[in-house]
Protein backbone atom coordinates (compact mmCIF):
# COMPACT_ATOMS: atom_id res chain seq x y z
CA UNK A 1 0.00 0.00 0.00
CA UNK A 2 1.35 3.40 -1.00
CA UNK A 3 1.77 5.97 1.77
CA UNK A 4 1.57 9.69 0.92
CA UNK A 5 3.08 12.53 2.90
CA UNK A 6 1.21 15.76 3.55
CA UNK A 7 3.45 17.45 0.97
CA UNK A 8 2.50 14.81 -1.63
CA UNK A 9 -1.21 15.41 -1.02
CA UNK A 10 -0.87 19.19 -1.22
CA UNK A 11 1.12 18.89 -4.44
CA UNK A 12 -1.57 16.62 -5.89
CA UNK A 13 -4.22 19.16 -4.91
CA UNK A 14 -2.25 21.95 -6.60
CA UNK A 15 -1.87 19.87 -9.75
CA UNK A 16 -5.63 19.24 -9.79
CA UNK A 17 -6.45 22.93 -9.47
CA UNK A 18 -3.88 23.74 -12.17
CA UNK A 19 -5.42 21.16 -14.49
CA UNK A 20 -8.93 22.47 -13.87
CA UNK A 21 -7.82 26.03 -14.54
CA UNK A 22 -6.00 24.91 -17.70
CA UNK A 23 -9.10 23.09 -18.99
CA UNK A 24 -11.30 26.15 -18.70
CA UNK A 25 -8.72 28.55 -20.17
CA UNK A 26 -8.10 26.98 -23.58
CA UNK A 27 -9.99 25.33 -26.38
CA UNK A 28 -8.82 22.02 -27.87
CA UNK A 29 -6.83 24.08 -30.35
CA UNK A 30 -4.95 25.82 -27.56
CA UNK A 31 -6.70 29.18 -27.96
CA UNK A 32 -7.77 31.20 -24.91
CA UNK A 33 -11.52 31.13 -24.39
CA UNK A 34 -12.16 32.60 -20.97
CA UNK A 35 -12.49 36.34 -20.26
CA UNK A 36 -10.39 38.02 -17.58
CA UNK A 37 -11.44 37.62 -13.97
CA UNK A 38 -11.95 40.63 -11.73
CA UNK A 39 -11.75 39.59 -8.08
CA UNK A 40 -13.24 41.92 -5.48
CA UNK A 41 -11.80 41.19 -2.04
CA UNK A 42 -13.96 42.68 0.69
CA UNK A 43 -12.52 44.87 3.39
CA UNK A 44 -14.59 43.61 6.32
CA UNK A 45 -12.79 42.01 9.26
CA UNK A 46 -14.57 38.69 8.60
CA UNK A 47 -13.07 38.36 5.11
CA UNK A 48 -9.78 36.45 5.08
CA UNK A 49 -7.85 37.14 1.83
CA UNK A 50 -5.43 34.22 2.30
CA UNK A 51 -7.39 31.73 0.20
CA UNK A 52 -7.95 34.26 -2.56
CA UNK A 53 -4.23 35.03 -2.78
CA UNK A 54 -3.34 31.38 -3.37
CA UNK A 55 -6.15 30.99 -5.87
CA UNK A 56 -5.09 34.09 -7.80
CA UNK A 57 -1.56 32.67 -7.97
CA UNK A 58 -2.93 29.42 -9.48
CA UNK A 59 -5.05 31.22 -12.06
CA UNK A 60 -2.27 33.56 -13.12
CA UNK A 61 0.26 30.71 -13.33
CA UNK A 62 -2.10 29.00 -15.77
CA UNK A 63 -2.47 32.01 -18.02
CA UNK A 64 -5.70 33.55 -16.71
CA UNK A 65 -5.69 37.34 -16.66
CA UNK A 66 -6.77 38.63 -13.24
CA UNK A 67 -7.46 42.09 -11.87
CA UNK A 68 -7.85 42.46 -8.12
CA UNK A 69 -9.97 45.22 -6.57
CA UNK A 70 -10.05 45.51 -2.78
CA UNK A 71 -11.96 47.37 -0.11
CA UNK A 72 -10.95 48.31 3.41
CA UNK A 73 -13.92 49.64 5.36
CA UNK A 74 -12.93 48.03 8.65
CA UNK A 75 -9.37 49.35 8.54
CA UNK A 76 -10.58 52.87 7.73
CA UNK A 77 -13.06 52.80 10.63
CA UNK A 78 -10.43 51.49 13.05
CA UNK A 79 -7.97 54.20 12.03
CA UNK A 80 -10.60 56.91 12.42
CA UNK A 81 -11.44 55.64 15.90
CA UNK A 82 -7.75 55.55 16.87
CA UNK A 83 -7.59 59.22 15.86
CA UNK A 84 -10.62 60.04 17.97
CA UNK A 85 -13.02 60.34 15.03
CA UNK A 86 -16.37 58.60 14.66
CA UNK A 87 -17.11 56.93 11.28
CA UNK A 88 -20.35 58.19 9.72
CA UNK A 89 -22.70 55.92 7.80
CA UNK A 90 -25.89 57.00 6.09
CA UNK A 91 -28.85 55.27 4.46
CA UNK A 92 -30.23 56.34 1.09
CA UNK A 93 -33.98 56.49 0.36
CA UNK A 94 -33.61 53.21 -1.55
CA UNK A 95 -32.30 51.51 1.61
CA UNK A 96 -28.61 51.31 0.68
CA UNK A 97 -26.18 52.00 3.54
CA UNK A 98 -22.82 53.61 2.86
CA UNK A 99 -20.05 55.72 4.29
CA UNK A 100 -20.39 59.49 4.38
CA UNK A 101 -17.00 60.98 3.56
CA UNK A 102 -16.05 64.33 5.02
CA UNK A 103 -12.67 66.03 4.70
CA UNK A 104 -11.08 64.24 7.69
CA UNK A 105 -12.41 60.85 6.61
CA UNK A 106 -11.03 61.44 3.13
CA UNK A 107 -7.57 62.08 4.57
CA UNK A 108 -7.68 58.81 6.51
CA UNK A 109 -9.19 56.97 3.57
CA UNK A 110 -6.33 58.02 1.28
CA UNK A 111 -3.77 57.04 3.90
CA UNK A 112 -5.24 53.59 4.58
CA UNK A 113 -6.59 52.31 1.24
CA UNK A 114 -3.94 53.04 -1.42
CA UNK A 115 -1.26 53.43 1.23
CA UNK A 116 -1.32 50.64 3.81
CA UNK A 117 -3.82 48.09 2.48
CA UNK A 118 -2.93 48.20 -1.20
CA UNK A 119 0.78 47.97 -0.42
CA UNK A 120 0.25 45.00 1.91
CA UNK A 121 -1.97 43.07 -0.50
CA UNK A 122 0.35 43.73 -3.44
CA UNK A 123 3.34 42.52 -1.42
CA UNK A 124 1.43 39.40 -0.30
CA UNK A 125 0.54 38.53 -3.89
CA UNK A 126 4.12 39.06 -5.03
CA UNK A 127 5.32 36.75 -2.27
CA UNK A 128 2.89 34.15 -3.66
CA UNK A 129 4.55 34.40 -7.08
CA UNK A 130 2.14 36.88 -8.70
CA UNK A 131 3.66 39.82 -10.58
CA UNK A 132 1.26 42.19 -8.82
CA UNK A 133 1.23 45.93 -9.40
CA UNK A 134 -0.64 48.23 -7.01
CA UNK A 135 -2.79 51.08 -8.28
CA UNK A 136 -5.30 53.53 -6.92
CA UNK A 137 -8.08 54.90 -9.07
CA UNK A 138 -6.07 58.10 -9.35
CA UNK A 139 -3.02 56.41 -10.94
CA UNK A 140 -3.09 56.81 -14.70
CA UNK A 141 -6.66 58.09 -14.39
CA UNK A 142 -7.73 54.49 -13.79
CA UNK A 143 -11.13 55.38 -12.26
CA UNK A 144 -12.71 58.71 -13.10
CA UNK A 145 -16.11 60.35 -12.87
CA UNK A 146 -18.19 63.16 -11.42
CA UNK A 147 -17.77 64.50 -7.93
CA UNK A 148 -20.94 64.55 -5.83
CA UNK A 149 -21.91 67.78 -4.08
CA UNK A 150 -24.50 66.11 -1.84
CA UNK A 151 -26.24 62.82 -1.13
CA UNK A 152 -29.88 62.03 -0.40
CA UNK A 153 -30.24 60.28 2.95
CA UNK A 154 -32.89 59.14 5.38
CA UNK A 155 -32.52 60.36 8.97
CA UNK A 156 -35.13 59.73 11.67
CA UNK A 157 -37.51 58.52 8.98
CA UNK A 158 -37.23 61.74 6.96
CA UNK A 159 -35.56 62.28 3.57
CA UNK A 160 -32.81 64.89 3.71
CA UNK A 161 -29.98 66.31 1.61
CA UNK A 162 -26.57 65.90 3.25
CA UNK A 163 -23.93 68.21 1.79
CA UNK A 164 -20.43 66.90 1.12
CA UNK A 165 -18.12 66.86 -1.88
CA UNK A 166 -15.59 64.15 -1.00
CA UNK A 167 -17.22 61.30 -2.90
CA UNK A 168 -18.04 60.60 -6.52
CA UNK A 169 -19.54 58.20 -9.04
CA UNK A 170 -17.23 56.25 -11.36
CA UNK A 171 -18.21 56.71 -15.01
CA UNK A 172 -14.99 55.82 -16.84
CA UNK A 173 -12.24 53.19 -16.52
CA UNK A 174 -8.85 53.45 -18.21
CA UNK A 175 -9.25 50.10 -19.93
CA UNK A 176 -6.17 50.64 -22.08
CA UNK A 177 -3.99 50.91 -18.98
CA UNK A 178 -5.37 47.67 -17.51
CA UNK A 179 -5.09 45.78 -20.80
CA UNK A 180 -1.50 46.97 -21.27
CA UNK A 181 -0.57 45.74 -17.80
CA UNK A 182 -2.37 42.41 -18.29
CA UNK A 183 -0.77 41.85 -21.69
CA UNK A 184 2.65 42.51 -20.14
CA UNK A 185 2.04 39.83 -17.51
CA UNK A 186 1.16 42.04 -14.55
CA UNK A 187 -1.76 41.51 -12.18
CA UNK A 188 -3.21 44.94 -11.31
CA UNK A 189 -4.27 45.38 -7.68
CA UNK A 190 -6.60 48.37 -7.63
CA UNK A 191 -8.44 50.34 -5.01
CA UNK A 192 -10.22 53.65 -4.61
CA UNK A 193 -10.06 56.68 -4.36
CA UNK A 194 -11.16 57.69 -7.82
CA UNK A 195 -10.23 60.90 -9.65
CA UNK A 196 -13.06 63.41 -9.93
CA UNK A 197 -13.67 65.41 -13.09
CA UNK A 198 -12.06 68.47 -11.48
CA UNK A 199 -8.83 66.56 -10.81
CA UNK A 200 -9.40 65.95 -7.09
CA UNK A 201 -9.23 62.46 -5.51
CA UNK A 202 -12.55 61.48 -3.92
CA UNK A 203 -14.03 58.39 -2.30
CA UNK A 204 -16.04 55.77 -4.18
CA UNK A 205 -17.54 52.43 -3.27
CA UNK A 206 -15.13 49.51 -3.82
CA UNK A 207 -17.86 47.07 -4.94
CA UNK A 208 -19.00 49.53 -7.60
CA UNK A 209 -15.38 50.18 -8.58
CA UNK A 210 -14.94 46.44 -9.19
CA UNK A 211 -18.18 46.46 -11.19
CA UNK A 212 -16.92 49.30 -13.37
CA UNK A 213 -13.63 47.49 -14.03
CA UNK A 214 -15.36 44.19 -14.82
CA UNK A 215 -17.77 45.90 -17.19
CA UNK A 216 -14.99 47.75 -19.01
CA UNK A 217 -12.97 44.53 -19.49
CA UNK A 218 -15.94 42.27 -20.30
CA UNK A 219 -14.70 40.16 -17.40
CA UNK A 220 -16.20 37.67 -14.99
CA UNK A 221 -16.58 39.42 -11.65
CA UNK A 222 -16.13 37.39 -8.47
CA UNK A 223 -17.22 39.36 -5.40
CA UNK A 224 -15.75 37.67 -2.35
CA UNK A 225 -17.49 38.30 0.96
CA UNK A 226 -18.02 36.57 4.31
CA UNK A 227 -21.09 34.51 3.34
CA UNK A 228 -21.74 31.89 0.66
CA UNK A 229 -23.79 34.23 -1.53
CA UNK A 230 -27.23 35.84 -1.50
CA UNK A 231 -29.73 34.04 0.75
CA UNK A 232 -33.49 34.09 0.15
CA UNK A 233 -33.75 34.13 3.96
CA UNK A 234 -30.85 35.99 5.54
CA UNK A 235 -31.12 33.78 8.65
CA UNK A 236 -31.06 30.50 6.70
CA UNK A 237 -27.76 29.50 5.04
CA UNK A 238 -29.64 26.68 3.31
CA UNK A 239 -31.62 29.25 1.31
CA UNK A 240 -28.74 30.21 -1.00
CA UNK A 241 -29.91 31.61 -4.34
CA UNK A 242 -27.52 29.77 -6.64
CA UNK A 243 -28.33 31.61 -9.86
CA UNK A 244 -30.25 34.49 -11.39
CA UNK A 245 -30.81 34.34 -15.15
CA UNK A 246 -33.97 36.38 -15.82
CA UNK A 247 -35.29 39.85 -14.90
CA UNK A 248 -37.71 38.17 -12.48
CA UNK A 249 -34.75 36.41 -10.83
CA UNK A 250 -32.98 39.76 -10.44
CA UNK A 251 -36.08 41.24 -8.78
CA UNK A 252 -36.10 38.32 -6.36
CA UNK A 253 -32.39 38.84 -5.69
CA UNK A 254 -32.95 42.53 -4.92
CA UNK A 255 -35.84 41.68 -2.60
CA UNK A 256 -33.73 39.11 -0.75
CA UNK A 257 -30.64 41.30 -0.35
CA UNK A 258 -30.32 43.12 2.96
CA UNK A 259 -27.67 45.31 4.52
CA UNK A 260 -24.25 45.13 2.86
CA UNK A 261 -25.57 42.62 0.32
CA UNK A 262 -27.86 45.28 -1.20
CA UNK A 263 -24.84 47.14 -2.51
CA UNK A 264 -23.30 43.96 -3.92
CA UNK A 265 -26.46 43.18 -5.89
CA UNK A 266 -26.46 46.77 -7.13
CA UNK A 267 -22.82 46.39 -8.17
CA UNK A 268 -23.64 43.12 -9.95
CA UNK A 269 -26.33 44.87 -11.98
CA UNK A 270 -23.99 47.74 -12.87
CA UNK A 271 -21.24 45.32 -13.91
CA UNK A 272 -23.56 43.46 -16.29
CA UNK A 273 -24.95 46.71 -17.68
CA UNK A 274 -21.36 47.77 -18.36
CA UNK A 275 -20.54 44.58 -20.28
CA UNK A 276 -19.34 42.05 -17.68
CA UNK A 277 -19.67 38.41 -18.74
CA UNK A 278 -21.04 37.24 -15.37
CA UNK A 279 -21.06 38.19 -11.70
CA UNK A 280 -20.59 35.73 -8.84
CA UNK A 281 -21.07 36.60 -5.16
CA UNK A 282 -19.20 33.98 -3.14
CA UNK A 283 -17.53 33.07 0.14
CA UNK A 284 -13.96 34.30 0.58
CA UNK A 285 -13.32 32.00 3.52
CA UNK A 286 -13.33 28.63 1.77
CA UNK A 287 -10.38 26.86 0.19
CA UNK A 288 -9.81 27.99 -3.42
CA UNK A 289 -12.65 30.55 -3.21
CA UNK A 290 -12.28 31.92 -6.75
CA UNK A 291 -11.96 28.54 -8.45
CA UNK A 292 -14.90 27.27 -6.40
CA UNK A 293 -16.98 30.27 -7.48
CA UNK A 294 -16.06 29.93 -11.15
CA UNK A 295 -17.01 26.25 -11.03
CA UNK A 296 -20.50 26.89 -9.68
CA UNK A 297 -20.23 28.04 -6.07
CA UNK A 298 -21.96 31.12 -4.71
CA UNK A 299 -24.69 33.14 -6.39
CA UNK A 300 -24.26 33.45 -10.17
CA UNK A 301 -25.86 36.48 -11.83
CA UNK A 302 -26.03 36.15 -15.62
CA UNK A 303 -26.50 38.87 -18.30
CA UNK A 304 -30.01 37.52 -18.94
CA UNK A 305 -31.24 39.32 -15.80
CA UNK A 306 -31.13 42.61 -17.67
CA UNK A 307 -34.28 43.77 -19.39
CA UNK A 308 -33.70 44.23 -23.12
CA UNK A 309 -34.84 47.74 -24.07
CA UNK A 310 -36.04 46.53 -27.50
CA UNK A 311 -38.15 43.82 -25.85
CA UNK A 312 -39.74 46.43 -23.57
CA UNK A 313 -40.63 48.63 -26.55
CA UNK A 314 -42.30 45.72 -28.33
Amino acid sequence: MTHYTREDLLAAHDDLIDAQAQDCLYTDGGEPREPPVVVKIGGARAVNPEGAVGDIAHLVANGRKVVVVHGGSTAVDETLEELGEEPTYVETPSGVSGRFTDERTMEVFTMVMPGKLNTELTATLREAGVDALGLSGVDGGLLTGKRKSAVRVVEDGKKKIKRGDHSGKITDVNTELLETLLDDGYTPVATVPMLADDGVPVNADADRAAAAVAGALGAELVVLTDVEGVYADIDDPESLISSATTPADLDALKDAAEGFMTKKVMAATEALEGGAAKVIVADANVRDPITTALQGGGTHVEPGVLVDAEEVEQ
